[in-house]
């Protein structure tokens, strides 16, 4: 078993900080921390699989394709395949946690 204490990584020293919480064959969990008014862009990946988006913290969008914006505070959760153009833009300052299974 292995515990991953989110509450060290709440560190905002650039516009977009990145810790890796966990790495496997089967997924891998990232924790991003993005300034308010930053935007981490819409990007998409050419494989298979999915993605999850938890908001841990902070306010702001889940962005997609062709500018799409929904709105996102904490608790809220994104699920997308991994192809599918996604993104955020943080309102305030923002931490997310992102799954990717399988991992990039």
């Amino acid at each position: 078993m292995k515990v991953f204490k989110l509450d060290e990584t709440r560190i905002f020293e650039k516009d977009l900080n990145k810790f890796l919480v966990h790495d496997s064959p089967y997924f891998r969990i990232i924790n991003f921390n993005i300034k308010a008014g930053k935007v981490f862009p819409v990007h998409s990946h050419p494989v298979e699989g999915e993605l999850s988006i938890v908001v841990l913290e902070g306010e702001g969008f889940f962005l997609g394709d062709e500018g799409s914006k929904t709105p996102a505070k904490p608790g809220d959760i994104f699920i997308c395949s991994i192809d599918e153009p996604h993104g955020m833009e943080a309102k305030t300052d923002m931490r997310i946690l992102v799954t990717i299974a399988p991992p990039l």
